[in-house]
């Protein structure tokens, strides 16, 4: 199992929206989570930053080839759709990246 985090910037007006839908995530969305071997998955909001902060513990054995079978997934994709507008990615996140990751330093079961 290995745990990984990400954070990115939300639009202020955006917050309700943004809660709105994830307190609805779209069955379809979370049975394509499930089965790309995510376990534990967490949004945390911080404001006044406006920041997300996502946490998961990937159970697979190849997480590139699981984040692309999802990327694939057409109701995935329209559900980032609906959820990218809202979000505002850092100016410091590597190219091809929007979520950027963050790395641990810290881990206590």
């Amino acid at each position: 199992m290995i745990r990984m985090g990400f954070v990115i910037g939300i639009r202020p007006e955006a917050i309700p929206e943004y809660k709105r839908l994830h307190a609805a995530v779209w069955p379809d969305v979370a049975a394509k989570i499930a089965e790309c071997h995510i376990r534990n998955y967490t949004i945390y909001l911080r404001e006044p930053e406006n920041l997300l902060f996502a946490s998961y513990d990937y159970h697979g054995a190849h997480h590139d080839a699981d984040m692309a079978m999802m990327a694939a997934d057409p109701v995935t994709q329209d559900w980032w759709r609906v959820c990218m507008p809202l979000q505002v990615p850092l100016e410091t996140r590597a190219e091809g990246e929007w979520w950027a990751p963050l790395e641990e330093v810290f881990h206590q079961d």
